[in-house]
């Protein structure tokens, strides 16, 4: 009974996460098309979190993975104009940071969760939700300042690097992101208790 009991939480949790994939592709792959003025809003790291938050850290690193992968491509075939012009500068580095935001982002959030779920499941999803941008927005801006600080100064095109990074390359897209994680939260802490319930 203990066996079939597990298999069913087993078979249970990779339905769950073969839903989150899907919708860590769906939600990426319309990133570009979500704009509010110049800045894409991308609404993928809502189900990495989720994911993690009801499956464990090692998937929502996976789910994390699997975003940083889309973001690779996107940057490899030109999708992503200014990822592909990092890309053409330092393949690697620009692969191993796709990949390592992402997959950070994923894990790092459902640390957080799990670190607080057992005190308040809301304040627990809340700190994951802004958790995850805060790790996938700082690793990316890091690694611009370690890796392509020449790019940065171009990119800025006279003015302060560090004005730049906040209010350019990365400020617009991160605060909406946050706010949206944030607005959303409480949502995706319903769906968490609901789900647990099953």
């Amino acid at each position: 009974m203990n066996s079939l009991k597990k298999h069913h939480q087993q078979t249970y949790k990779m339905v769950l996460v073969a839903i989150f994939a899907a919708l860590v592709v769906v939600f990426q792959s319309v990133s570009n098309v979500i704009k509010i003025g110049p800045v894409s809003i991308t609404l993928t790291l809502i189900p990495v979190v989720l994911g993690g938050c009801l499956v464990g850290k090692k998937w929502g690193a996976a789910l994390g993975f699997l975003f940083g992968v889309i973001v690779t491509a996107f940057c490899i075939f030109g999708i992503d104009v200014g990822g592909n012009i990092l890309y053409v500068s330092n393949p690697i580095v620009t692969i191993l940071l796709c990949l390592i935001k992402g997959t950070a982002a994923g894990f790092f959030a459902t640390v957080v969760y799990e670190c607080f779920s057992k005190r308040n499941t809301g304040m627990a999803v809340m700190l994951a939700a802004i958790t995850a941008p805060i790790v996938n927005t700082g690793i990316f801006v890091l690694g611009m300042l370690m890796f392509y600080a020449d790019t940065l100064v171009a990119w800025a095109g006279g003015s302060n690097v560090a004005v730049y990074i906040l209010t350019g390359l990365a400020g617009w897209n991160f605060a909406v992101e946050l706010i949206v994680s944030a607005v959303l939260a409480p949502t995706i802490a319903i769906i968490i208790r609901k789900i647990k319930r099953f």
